[in-house]
């Protein structure tokens, strides 16, 4: 499968792009910007679904659904909110069709047009929060902690796979609080659970830290993020969790009454990660021999394929095979014995490797007589011949060796290519040779911000948490700041 396959040297964007491709994760469909996510990634959405999902239940968060179309005057009750999003809206004006006159097919109907435009929702606060007004009352309806799985649509112009299309899959958090302090620990909590995720299940290490002001969700008060480093030396944003303090409880007067007996708005929080985590994993870990997926995620962790030549021999190691696929499953470990007979062994390897399972098992006439097989791992492309005594048990140590080995390679890279400038020039230069985090001086305005953006496409990706205070002069503009902050080149 890997054969006329782009090398990430040759060009990145095309490796890509091949790769969501040839890997059978997601394909290109009929309506310009949207994507069809292919069985084999839904399975990989489904692992990073069921995973999240059980985290997001054990702080404590329960599922909700809220409608697609939002009223287009909601947007109009938070200023900053409908300014962030304005030009990425799609708009339903009509609710009904009808035979075009000439007999060549169909129209809009005039006479069917909406009262009040509803919006496809790119997301969901003021929905929502037009909903929580008839829910909160008092102190004793607070917290309360909703979270979505949905689909949301963001008119984009230049779409990828994955990394940016008109629709995308997503969960979004949102929870109301008595207090300000609450909010924020909440906002914290979840930027925790999404850091934990990327580095524990994904083998991504992130960077924790705030968003500037500029790049600010539209009508948060802060906006807590995590970054990942690609192999190209490009950033990537990997989730995001925001303090909206009362913005959308004053615009939808969403009040409860305190334990002081006194009427006061509630304070707020939204977060949220999409299937923008699918590009994000196939970038951190993919080769030129295809897909890498840590075992955590992968669909099938493990692939037992039998060698050979008679059908005396297929039905012995069948039996040995079937044994291996049972002891495995019963360590929770994902399992395929592949016995098709219209593929070559050889044929199979390439289709496994280039699809990222993390395990290939192959058991022949030999092994049988040895008690052994041959195991390799997709991340080194390593081979070693184990016995069959214990076998769960060693393949259940290979698979936590690739997860974290997966997670150290990447945290080298990260660390590889982090880089401090001092001056502009210096600042461009590597952005324009190795790319990657570059940690450098900045004058706190925004002004700066939008013409360091302008002029060398890199923005400020965040100003990490706990970041120590230190003297120095602005990259740009020469003037006095104090504290360094992260910027890259991104997705």
């Amino acid at each position: 499968m890997a054969k006329d396959f782009t090398t990430r040297e040759e060009n990145y964007s095309q490796w890509y792009n091949e790769l969501v491709i040839k890997a059978d994760l997601a394909d290109n469909s009929a309506v310009r910007g949207c994507m069809v996510i292919k069985p084999y990634g839904y399975a990989i959405w489904e692992k990073i679904q069921a995973q999240l999902d059980y985290m997001f239940k054990e702080t404590g968060h329960v599922n909700a659904y809220f409608p697609l179309f939002i009223p287009k005057s909601f947007f109009s009750k938070e200023a900053s909110h409908v300014e962030g999003f304005a030009k990425e809206c799609a708009v339903v004006t009509h609710y009904r069709l009808m035979n075009s006159p000439d007999g060549k097919g169909v129209i809009v109907d005039p006479d069917a047009k909406l009262e009040e435009e509803l919006i496809v929702r790119p997301t969901s606060e003021t929905i929502i929060w037009d909903t929580y007004r008839t829910w909160i009352q008092s102190y004793r309806d607070l917290p309360l902690l909703i979270n979505q799985w949905a689909n949301v649509v963001r008119w984009e112009m230049r779409t990828r796979l994955f990394l940016r299309t008109a629709e995308f899959l997503w969960q979004e958090g949102h929870t109301a609080h008595a207090t300000q302090k609450e909010a924020v620990a909440e906002a914290e909590q979840m930027l925790d659970v999404y850091a934990e995720f990327a580095e524990k299940w994904m083998a991504i290490p992130v960077i924790k830290g705030i968003k500037s002001p500029n790049e600010r969700f539209a009508g948060a008060v802060e906006t807590y993020c995590i970054e990942a480093l690609m192999q190209d030396g490009k950033a990537l944003q990997a989730g995001t969790s925001h303090f909206l303090g009362q913005n959308f409880a004053k615009a939808f007067e969403v009040q409860f009454l305190s334990k002081e007996n006194k009427l006061e708005y509630v304070w707020a929080t939204s977060w949220g990660v999409s299937t923008r985590l699918m590009g994000a994993l196939i970038m951190s870990h993919s080769d030129d021999n295809g897909l890498v997926l840590p075992p955590k995620l992968a669909p099938t962790q493990v692939v037992i394929i039998p060698i050979y030549k008679t059908e005396e021999q297929l039905s012995l190691i069948s039996g040995k095979a079937n044994e291996i696929k049972k002891a495995l499953k019963s360590k929770g470990i994902t399992v395929k014995y592949d016995d098709r007979d219209t593929y070559k062994p050889g044929w199979k390897f390439n289709e496994y490797e280039f699809k990222g399972v993390p395990v290939r098992i192959v058991i022949g006439p030999r092994d049988l007589e040895n008690g052994t097989v041959e195991v390799a791992r997709r991340d080194t492309l390593e081979k070693a011949v184990y016995q069959l005594t214990d076998i769960e048990t060693k393949i259940e140590h290979l698979l936590d060796n690739i997860q974290e080995n997966l997670y150290q390679k990447a945290l080298s890279f990260r660390e590889n290519n982090t880089f401090q400038a001092d001056s502009w020039e210096e600042f461009n230069q590597i952005l324009d040779t190795t790319g990657g985090f570059v940690s450098a001086h900045w004058d706190g305005t925004p002004e700066t911000e939008q013409l360091i953006k302008e002029e060398s496409k890199a923005t400020i990706r965040l100003i990490p948490l706990n970041n120590k205070l230190e003297e120095g002069k602005c990259i740009y503009s020469g003037k006095a700041s104090t504290q360094r902050v992260l910027f890259a080149r991104a997705y």
